[in-house]
């Protein structure tokens, strides 16, 4: 009988642990391709939900965007138990936000000023955000007192800046100099502002907060404006809904002479024809948001603007 010898221990330990290695390897390599496998299977389901809960947030918006349905109608909301399925609808008037490019262009730097100051700048950066909007809109290459035209925008390294025209998009705003303070102190600004409104405020529609800036009074005194309209229930969107048949009406109410303040008067409106509908469609617990702003909704309506966003 043979004896191993010292060499061929070593060989055949260094061959076991060699086969060891390897099958280590593989199975992290399985492991791996599983992996791999799974993370295909989640992103092609999450792609199937997610187009099915974009087709379900398209039913939302065929449901909004009838005439016939009216703002606190139960075919807004709803949802499938036995699926997952559902939608969610919101009709909004948009004359509810301040119109940023009727502002700019009638030159009211005072409003835009106070809305600014009262958000947190300061008069001084106030003043420069102003002027550099109203460059970015007015159609001529001269500067207001602290704005910003063509030779700023070229030192920044931009070129074609600014574009001279009003607003197509209220994402374009951000482009303007100064609009990153803005930004800092009130990151939500897009929700007081819309380039798609028939111009002035909607006093039937706008929240007290912004009644009061335009109005220049608290917001204490502003919120008998939309007490008034959701009536005696204090619910809007109600049988009982008192809504203003003119701004001189609603103003008197605030103790605001229209004839008196034209400046202020210019600033409001009611019965606004422009709307917003968004619609979140969730299925499998995918969500899709989409949202359409719609000129003459009751009427002939005309799309101004969709957006399709991702839920989280």
């Amino acid at each position: 009988m043979t004896t191993p010898t010292s060499s061929s221990r070593k060989f055949r330990g260094v061959a076991l642990m060699a086969v060891l290695w390897l099958i280590a390897i593989l199975s992290l390599a399985c492991m791996a391709s599983l992996r791999v496998i799974s993370f295909d299977m989640e992103l092609a389901s999450s792609k199937i939900h997610g187009s099915r809960a974009r087709q379900v947030a398209e039913m939302g918006i065929a449901i909004g965007s009838n005439p016939v349905v009216k703002r606190s109608d139960p075919l807004l909301h709803r949802t499938d138990d036995s699926t997952g399925e559902g939608y969610d609808v919101k009709v909004i008037s948009e004359g509810g936000r301040f119109n940023l490019n009727f502002i700019l262009l009638h030159g009211d730097k005072k409003l835009l000023q106070s809305i600014f100051v009262d958000w947190g700048l300061e008069i001084k950066d106030a003043q420069r955000v102003t002027d550099a909007l109203i460059d970015w809109v007015d159609a001529g290459d001269d500067e207001q007192l602290n704005g910003a035209e063509k030779k700023y925008y070229e030192k920044e390294g931009r070129i074609n800046q600014p574009f001279n025209r009003p607003f197509y998009d209220i994402n374009e705003v951000s482009l303007v100099r100064g609009m990153d303070l803005v930004e800092a102190v009130r990151p939500d600004w897009r929700n007081w502002f819309t380039i798609w409104s028939g111009g002035p405020l909607d006093l039937n529609e706008a929240p007290a907060e912004l009644i009061a800036a335009a109005a220049e009074i608290t917001v204490e005194q502003a919120d008998i404006i939309p007490q008034t309209v959701r009536g005696p229930d204090e619910q809007r969107d109600t049988p009982d809904d008192v809504p203003f048949q003119n701004a001189a009406a609603a103003l008197a109410l605030l103790g605001i002479d229209a004839n008196g303040r034209p400046d202020l008067a210019q600033r409001f409106m009611v019965n606004d024809a422009t709307t917003r509908i968004e619609s979140t469609g969730i299925a499998e617990g995918s969500k899709r948001k989409i949202t359409v702003i719609v000129r003459n909704r009751t009427g002939k309506p005309a799309l101004l603007e969709r957006t399709e966003e991702i839920i989280p």
